[in-house]
């Protein structure tokens, strides 16, 4: 077999399993006159495949069939499936970066904030573009890469689709539909009107131990919660063709959620002090209760004009504007062991966004082989925010009464506004018919200004970052691609890691006789407007090789170097006027530099192959497994284990497709393996993540013409999930676990 590469990276997969592509049946028994044939079938069935080969930059493209090949109702669950992704409480993580690293894009703009994948239904999505390196036409804020999800366009024929499903985790089961229809009407006029409801309910078993104050006291918990409620949006697009070359387009977005969760927790005293027994357990001494509850919503409108002006000059206007927000209720009910009432708390929040974007690009072809592109863009962002907690405490008898739990600071309102503008220019070369270059350069500069209390500040950055991508082809008439890409990109600090009013750790009293200095593992946090933006320096180098039936073997290297590390520094004691004793706080600060590299090895394709001694070209099978590497070091955190936050040693993906020859039934698996790690988090603290691993599965059936039904599973043999924090050279740690429970549904399509 001539590809060794191929053969050893699917050995990994303990199992080689079935999966979904369309397959041409004319090449179900081969003769050696039906060639023509397979090339026919490849072109069909590898469509985003040949469109990654044909992008000027490295770039994964990911259409309707992975969009619905297991039914999903939340773009988290499809995202987890790919390459070098995984998804960690509805945040995307690349390269095994936190979301802050990585860039989220609707239609090529910034995502609305406080937007969650969890908000967007896959049927609204024609496609995903996965770049793991920046590009001078988009934010340059992606040091691990960016997500560019793009909604539904107006269809060149009539779509009319209905779809209906169930789904169960735990207590009873909810509903979603999905209806969408798309036509093209007189006067070069199109629209697609795509609607999804969805409904959740999640239980949670949780549990956890924790040692502190120096290991003299060790506590124990048993929780369960429940977090329940329902979604709506739609994604509306119009298309106007004016002439020729001439269109207009406008395109809706529009997301509500309402949630809400109940919780119970009880915590047991396992020992007072170090000279006490483990197994001297103290009745439960807590029986704690919470409820929340609250709204996200979402709205924006975008106007888009393209015009082609005769063979080699084109321009793109853009317009938008949002709005959104958020509200929640959270209650806090605190028992003693007895069940009579010692604290009750109440928080509550609100906050409001708007924005307003501008933008527009210029293309040029400037002789036979360099497209010139040069644009701006302009954004301008509002928070208002308001936040209040009030405690009731039972312990003061007589003269208890609802108090705000900081005066002077919660309750009273607080906004920022958010310019950010832009300039760049890039040009695409086709040097030769083995040599491609992408050059650009970009400079970006992000205006921050706030008022409130204990908030007042102002922050400008500005970053400048030069981008070069290298095409090379070592057969000038073959498929195969090397790709090189040498870049800067950044990431800003947001409002949240700005602002400098406090969050505060409400285990321990901040007023009255009850108050107590908190400790090292329960600081309060505080923001820091002095932060400088993130830099990074990166280099990515990968081998692409496209095999003659669409199948794909991909090899990379990537390598950044970032300077201005934002980190959360060390708790500090300090004297606070919220408290009435000293607190340990936490803030975030700039440390010098980090370093991340990685190996990234991607293998897809039929299974006849990449096998072809072990399965028959009839083999209506594809396999698929991807592997990836990763470390990190952060240079003022001492090792081991100095790793950035989160990132953990390797990632592994495997899975397959498989549709049956004598029934109209396909089915399919996907599984996600990564293992126990530890994390340096600073000199005092380190952090282990427990080890995570992943099953899905689906059938789907074709009744008919126009009716499918498909069944499928999510999360299946998932081990107890959570962190382990410690605090270096004392006793005392932190250790949180919960039971993820697998997800079912059955879902039915129509297609009128």
């Amino acid at each position: 077999m001539k590809t060794p590469a191929l053969a050893s990276l699917l050995l990994l997969s303990p199992v080689l399993a079935l999966a979904q592509q369309e397959v041409d049946r004319a090449a179900a028994t081969p003769t050696p006159g039906n060639q023509q044939l397979e090339r026919v079938s490849v072109t069909r069935q590898q469509t985003d495949t040949d469109l990654r080969r044909r992008q000027p930059v490295a770039k994964q493209l990911y259409g309707r069939d992975e969009l619905d090949k297991y039914g999903d109702t939340q773009l988290s669950d499809v995202l987890k499936r790919l390459p070098g992704i995984n998804v960690s409480g509805g945040q995307l993580r690349m390269r095994g970066l936190g979301g802050a690293y990585t860039q989220i894009l609707v239609n090529g703009e910034p995502a609305p904030p406080g937007f969650s994948l969890d908000n967007l239904n896959p049927a609204q999505v024609e496609r995903l573009e996965v770049s793991k390196a920046p590009t001078a036409d988009q934010s340059a804020q992606a040091i691990a890469g960016t997500l560019n999800i793009i909604l539904k366009d107006a269809p060149r024929v009539v779509q009319k689709d209905l779809r209906v499903g169930m789904a169960y985790a735990s207590e009873k089961p909810v509903l979603n539909a999905g209806f969408t229809y798309g036509d093209r009407i007189v006067g070069g006029l199109g629209f697609v009107l795509p609607i999804s409801i969805n409904q959740w309910n999640f239980v949670n078993e949780s549990s956890g131990d924790r040692v502190r104050d120096k290991g003299l006291t060790g506590l124990r918990n048993e929780g369960r919660d429940r977090s329940f409620g329902h979604g709506f949006n739609m994604s509306p697009r119009l298309n106007w063709k004016l002439g020729d070359d001439e269109t207009l387009s406008v395109q809706g977005f529009f997301v509500q959620n309402r949630f809400r969760s109940e919780g119970e927790n009880t915590t047991d005293v396992v020992f007072e002090d170090q000279s006490k027994p483990s197994k001297s357990v103290i009745p439960p001494s807590l029986l704690d209760n919470t409820r929340n509850r609250g709204t996200f919503q979402a709205q924006r409108l975008n106007l888009q004009y393209n015009n082609r002006f005769g063979e080699d000059r084109r321009i793109e206007l853009r317009a938008g504007v949002g709005s959104g927000g958020a509200d929640f209720n959270f209650e806090f009910f605190g028992r003693n062991k007895d069940g009579t009432p010692a604290i009750d708390r109440v928080t509550s929040g609100d906050n409001r966004n708007r924005n307003a974007t501008l933008s527009g690009k210029y293309s040029q072809y400037a002789g036979e082989a360099h497209t010139i592109t040069t644009g701006a863009e302009l954004e301008r962002r509002t928070r208002d925010e308001i936040r209040s907690t009030r405690q009731f405490d039972y312990r003061k008898g007589t003269e208890a009464k609802w108090e705000d739990l900081l005066t002077g600071v919660e309750g009273q309102p607080f906004n920022a506004t958010i310019t950010r503008s832009a300039v760049y220019v890039q040009d695409e070369w086709e040097i030769n018919n083995q040599w491609s270059a992408y050059a650009g350069v970009r400079h970006e500069q992000i205006q921050t200004a706030s008022e409130g209390q204990a908030s007042q500040f102002e922050s400008t950055s500005k970053v400048t970052t030069p981008l070069l991508h290298l095409n090379f082809k070592p057969d000038p008439k073959g498929r195969d691609l090397v790709r090189a890409s040498l870049t800067r990109s950044y990431k800003a600090a947001d409002v949240q890691q700005l602002i400098a009013r406090p969050t505060v750790n409400t285990d321990y009293e901040v007023r009255g006789p009850n108050a107590r200095i908190n400790t090292e593992l329960g600081p309060d946090r505080i923001g820091n407007p002095q932060l400088k933006p993130e830099l990074a320096t990166g280099l990515d180098v990968a081998y692409e090789k496209y095999l003659p039936a669409g199948g794909l073997i991909s090899v990379g290297v990537f390598h950044r170097r970032i300077t201005n590390l934002i980190r959360t520094d060390r708790p500090r004691l300090m004297t606070v006027d919220y408290a009435d004793t000293q607190r340990y706080v936490i803030t975030q600060v700039n440390l010098s530099k980090a370093t991340t590299q990685g190996l990234e090895m991607e293998v897809k394709g039929r299974a006849s192959e990449l096998f072809p001694s072990l399965f028959e070209p009839s083999t209506n099978l594809n396999l698929r497994a991807s592997l990836n590497l990763y470390r990190s070091t952060v240079a003022d955190i001492p090792g081991p284990d100095n790793r950035l936050e989160g990132q953990q040693p390797w990632q592994f993906n495997f899975g397959a497709d498989y549709r049956m020859k004598s029934l109209p039934v396909s089915m399919g698996f996907s599984a996600q393996i990564a293992p126990e790690f530890d994390v340096r988090q600073s000199v005092l603290q380190s952090q282990t993540s427990l080890a995570a691993r992943s099953l899905d599965a689906f059938a789907a059936m074709q009744v008919g013409k126009q009716d499918s039904v498909r069944v499928s599973v999510n999360g299946l043999f998932q081990p107890k999930q959570g962190t382990r924090v410690v605090i270096i050279d004392t006793p005392d740690y932190n250790l949180n676990r919960r039971d993820p429970v697998p997800w079912w549904a059955v879902n039915w399509e129509h297609k009128f």
